[in-house]
């Protein structure tokens, strides 16, 4: 069959809006479990500084009846401290632009502090696991908070050759392995464990990349897996581990290098706030609106030896 003369179909139209979707479809990562599960306490200062204390080693403690009471030595509180660091991203969009119709939003700059946002996060995350120390920053210089690997040296696992811990106060980094790195198992793990357990604390999640996590979920023993429910939804999947130095959630990760695999009480870690994520309008010096994103904070180590770190493992 053919069409009837002169009809107008729709390869003659002009101004036929595209077949493209008010659906965009954001693929990339934006879980940030570290940031997310730690507490977020106020920042004050930029240098943001904490007290840390603990008990002293049980002993024999007896006393005859009516004996003079003799004081025992007491320890000093340890004080600590981090820098806080500026997260910032901006956007500059052409007033033009704000008065087209587009595809999937209904304004761009909305759409791009939205954006904006999600990346941010993933920064934190990232600086949170990083093996950098603080850096206090200058007039040229930023500041830069000191990472979770920094801190920890009480319960380690580490390279026998070059790998070394810091000095646990965030102001230095971690020595890596660089000759042999040691596969993550079973027996590494339970050490760790252990002498954290030992050290007083009580571990809750571990924190891996999907590397580490295939290897993990072949342990040996009460090694399951645990999803719960919502109104029918399953709105989790976690791995769970039960030691006789407690129970642990391993969750995997995306920001921490894939060498490092941490042993976390996460009561014994918060987030120091002293300017919250923000959507700050800029001044305006020509024909488009100008604004930026941004958040100032930095992490605090409660207790390291309440936690514990297996660094140096092989990664491929």
């Amino acid at each position: 069959m053919a069409q009837p003369a002169n009809t107008f179909d729709s390869y003659d139209a002009v101004g036929i809006r595209e077949d493209l979707s008010d659906i965009i479809y954001d693929v990339s990562p934006e879980e940030t479990p570290l940031f997310t599960a730690l507490a977020k306490t106020k920042a004050t200062n930029v240098k943001h500084e904490w007290q840390t204390d603990s008990l002293r080693s049980s002993g024999a403690n007896a006393h005859i009846e009516g004996d003079d009471t003799a004081a025992t030595a007491r320890s000093a509180t340890t004080r600590l401290d981090n820098q806080t660091q500026i997260f910032k991203d901006a956007v500059i969009i052409p007033d033009t632009d704000e008065g087209l119709s587009k595809a999937g939003r209904a304004k761009e700059m909305a759409y791009q502090i939205l954006k904006i946002a999600k990346e941010q996060k993933l920064d934190i995350e990232k600086a949170l696991f990083a093996n950098n120390a603080k850096v206090a920053g200058n007039a040229t210089t930023a500041r830069e908070l000191a990472g979770l690997p920094t801190w920890l040296i009480s319960n380690t696992l580490f390279g026998a050759n070059q790998g070394a811990d810091a000095t646990g106060d965030g102001s230095d980094a971690r020595t890596d392995e660089t000759s042999t790195l040691i596969a993550f198992s079973q027996a590494r793990f339970d050490t760790v464990m252990q002498s954290t357990w030992q050290s007083g604390g009580k571990p809750d999640t571990v924190f891996l990349s999907s590397f580490q996590m295939n290897k993990a979920l072949a342990f040996a023993g009460n090694n399951n897996a645990r999803a719960e429910a919502t109104a029918g939804k399953v709105e989790s999947f976690i791995s769970v581990y039960v030691t006789p130095w407690g129970t642990v959630s391993f969750v995997p990760t995306r920001e921490n290098r894939s060498r490092d695999v941490f042993i976390i009480e996460k009561d014994k870690w918060a987030v120091a706030v002293l300017r919250p994520t923000k959507n700050v309008e800029l001044a305006k010096t020509g024909d488009s609106e100008k604004r930026h994103v941004v958040t100032e904070l930095t992490l605090v180590s409660r207790n390291e030896a309440a936690n514990g770190g297996i660094f140096d493992n092989t990664i491929t």
